[in-house]
């Protein structure tokens, strides 16, 4: 039973989706984590073409069950469970391939924080988002605050996580925090659609976009520069790019099948 509150399931183009079905409301307890921590690690150890994230249930996750805070005797105690809370958002972004989430309804603390650490965010109409720990008289400990800073600027995450307010998809869109809106009917096929499409396209390639785009987050432009030839150019080692060539020289553009090798 507990294992079915987190499940992988791989399709044959190499497309991975992670649930998370944890009823009634998906919440982050120390056995969630443990069963998160395992499904990715079995993607850093079995790398798929593209990943999305997803939840089960009328929300993505009410937040953290916060009797896990109140069993933590002491600062030490309490340092070392945010240690391994943040260590799986870091984990994920690190992640060499496309990873996807898709929110679907209310999304609050560490469903967010793992949002954010995707690298791309898509949301239904209906859904919307918070960091709400002030509520208990805490600051989001998972990369949330950092990560949306990213995305949408420190003022922006200031009034986030101060407020802990709701926001609504469309007003992160704007933000640039959520990438896509799309329509509450049929939102889980679109957000596969996506997903897949991902999966099928020059993977190796966007795990280099990973990297300059890494590289481009601790040092800006200039130390993305340092890098991006070199990273390019490892791509020439790459069947999908000699196969993409002779595609496009053949064949015109788009037609490239590519294998992510």
């Amino acid at each position: 039973m507990a294992a079915q509150q987190v499940r992988v399931e791989r399709d044959a183009a190499g497309l991975a989706v992670l649930t998370v079905d944890a009823p009634p409301l998906n919440l982050y307890t120390a056995e969630l984590h443990d069963l998160l921590d395992e499904a990715v690690g079995d993607l850093e150890d079995r790398p798929a073409r593209a990943l999305l994230i997803r939840a089960e249930g009328k929300v993505v996750s009410g937040g953290v069950d916060v009797r896990l805070f109140a069993a933590q005797p002491s600062r030490a105690r309490a340092k070392a469970l945010f240690d391994q809370m943040l260590d799986l958002p870091d984990r994920i972004a690190a992640l060499p391939f496309p990873t996807v989430f898709a929110a679907h309804g209310l999304c609050l603390t560490w469903a967010f924080e793992v949002a954010v650490a995707c690298d791309i965010v898509l949301a239904a109409e209906r859904a919307s988002f918070g960091l709400v720990e002030k509520v208990i008289g805490l600051t989001p400990t998972m990369g949330g605050t950092q990560r949306l800073a990213a995305r949408a600027g420190v003022g922006r995450a200031k009034e986030f996580v101060m407020t802990g307010d709701r926001y609504d998809a469309a007003t992160l869109e704007r933000w640039n925090v959520v990438n896509r809106v799309l329509p509450d009917d049929g939102f889980d096929d679109a957000a596969l659609r996506f997903a897949a499409t991902l999966a099928a396209g020059p993977t190796l390639a966007h795990a280099a976009t990973k990297q300059v785009l890494a590289h481009y987050e601790r040092g800006g432009v200039a130390e993305a520069n340092e890098h991006i030839t070199s990273i390019a150019a490892d791509l020439f080692e790459t069947e999908d790019l000699r196969d993409g060539v002779r595609s496009f020289l053949r064949d015109g553009p788009g037609k490239a099948v590519f294998t992510g090798r």
